[in-house]
């Protein structure tokens, strides 16, 4: 099995399909795509890789970034996408740790620092002349059969050597084999959305995450990829190209979903017209909470899927559908909205004590996934893969509890959980109060040492522009929702929240301003 062999069933049913995009601009035919693919398959080859071997990208979204990892995937080779935010000097120790031979990158993002690579076979930069000559082609049609051969691998070979956030240390190398990702493409099929040739997915989240890899399930669907010109996230661009090329289908964290949102607000746009211009937006990767997604149906309409999963089970854990999403009548709706949905098709899903005992319905304790998308372990940290994977189950370290009829819903990771007097408390419980005053834009909940409780309750919350608020109304407002020993002890009005370039807060950092 390898990943090589979709882009190469594509082409040979349908060589002249629209296949990569600039924007509105054709990049790469399916055929065009996979001649390509082989053609730096055979550089790669010519210079001495072998199949198994690693090659990083470090680099803003690109139109050749499917080209790269196919073509790596096609000799056999194994990918290694890093975080275009990080420090040159963490892409520098991601790619040693991975021992990787090659490196794509763009210059914006390697010459922010007087820093360069080092320990590499060839550095590439994808802008460059080196590059153009790499990808340079005789003028023929793709024929089907002439190519260079596709490596062969087994389905539980490396494909994708993901690296974690590290906000705890050095981060690990998440191993994703062709089966995993096979798995996950096809679940999407199952679970999130059905695809046409005629779709477009939008890369305007970074591709080096989930994003990059939804490629899969639209290459079997021989849909179109577009990168867009501004190689990111902007609301008015993604507007006006869904209004040029068709409705468009994207994944977002809730953070880029809520700029969507209120992009659409400010220029009093229908729900008619944002669906025009959306098609299926799937969101996951940090918390949605129930309110901002009840705005979002009203605002863009029946556009939204959750999913929940983890680099450790790419994209593959839970999906709240649109069913899910627009069935107000259900009598548990609002319980619904707050959650992640049920199980994937291709996996199983518990709850557990500390012990790894089944807990009851409702019981919130650490969640566990089993499937074929778990991961194959962690690279070179057989101490992490044995505490992470125990009896084929992988221990997410997310918190939350199963309701009757299996609609998961999150608490917080078991790290934000806070311990106050005892007490488990969690923080998304009291963010989801907090939501609701008036004039709250965003909030986030952690604890701070103290030493008669050993944890109190820190409220971060960020106003809504031209809004002052009073913390005397948000701390009546959580004691009249909640328990009085979860309402937040300090409340900290901040200009914003720092987060990630995937729109998660970092609420390490937001513990370090508490000393």
């Amino acid at each position: 099995m390898n990943l090589a062999h979709l882009l190469q069933r594509q082409a040979s049913i349908d060589p002249e399909r629209p296949a990569i995009l600039n924007g509105t601009q054709l990049v790469a035919t399916h055929g065009q795509w996979a001649q390509r693919c082989q053609h730096l398959a055979r550089q790669f080859q010519a210079a001495g890789l072998q199949p198994g071997d690693r090659v990083a990208l470090f680099m803003r979204n690109h139109v050749r970034t499917l080209e790269v990892i196919f073509a790596a995937w096609w000799a056999g080779l194994a990918v290694v996408p890093i975080n275009a935010k990080l420090h040159l000097r963490e892409a520098q120790w991601i790619m040693d740790n991975a021992q990787a031979r090659w490196a794509f990158v763009t210059a914006d993002i390697t010459s922010k620092t007087d820093d360069k690579l080092t320990g590499l076979e060839r550095l590439v930069d994808l802008d460059s002349a080196e590059a153009d000559a790499l990808w340079f082609l005789p003028a023929k049609g793709y024929q089907a059969g002439c190519e260079t051969p596709i490596a062969e691998r087994h389905a539980d070979d490396l494909a994708w050597l993901f690296y974690t956030s590290g906000t705890t240390g050095r981060p690990k190398g998440v191993m994703i084999t062709h089966r995993n990702l096979m798995t996950m493409g096809l679940a999407y099929f199952c679970d999130v959305d059905a695809i046409s040739p005629q779709d477009t997915i939008a890369y305007a989240a970074p591709m080096s995450h989930g994003a990059g890899i939804y490629a899969i399930p639209h290459l079997m669907a021989g849909a179109r990829h577009m990168v867009p010109p501004s190689g990111g996230f902007d609301p008015a661009e993604l507007f006006a190209l869904g209004e040029q090329v068709g409705p468009l289908s994207m994944f977002a964290a809730p953070t880029i979903v809520k700029r969507l949102v209120d992009h659409a607000e400010a220029a009093g746009l229908s729900m008619q017209t944002c669906s025009q211009t959306f098609k299926t937006v799937v969101y996951g990767g940090a918390p949605m909470y129930a309110a901002d997604i009840q705005r979002a149906l009203r605002v863009m309409g029946p556009c939204f899927v959750q999913i929940y999963g983890q680099g450790e089970s790419p994209m593959v854990g839970t999906a709240l559908s649109r069913h899910h999403l627009q069935d107000t009548a259900h009598p548990r709706h609002l319980e619904r909205l707050a959650s992640v949905g049920v199980a994937q098709t291709p996996v199983r899903i518990r709850v557990t004590d500390a012990h790894g005992q089944d807990l009851p319905t409702g019981e919130v304790g650490e969640v566990l996934i089993q499937g074929d998308s778990v991961m194959a372990g962690y690279w070179r940290n057989p101490e992490a893969t044995a505490s992470a994977i125990q009896k084929d189950w992988l221990f997410t370290g997310d918190m939350g509890c199963l309701d009757a009829d299996g609609f998961l819903t999150l608490k917080d990771r078991s790290k934000d959980m806070i311990i106050s007097g005892g007490s488990n408390i969690y923080p998304r419980e009291i963010e989801e109060v907090l939501l609701h005053a008036p004039g709250v834009a965003e909030v986030a909940v952690v604890g701070a040492p103290d030493p008669e409780w050993g944890e109190v309750v820190v409220a971060f919350v960020v106003p809504q522009t031209g809004h002052e608020l009073d913390t005397a109304t948000l701390d009546a407002l959580c004691l009249q929702e909640i328990a009085r020993f979860k309402r937040p002890k300090r409340y900290e009005i901040v200009a914003s929240l720092p987060k990630n370039n995937y729109g998660k807060v970092l609420k390490t950092e937001l513990r370090k301003r508490l000393g």
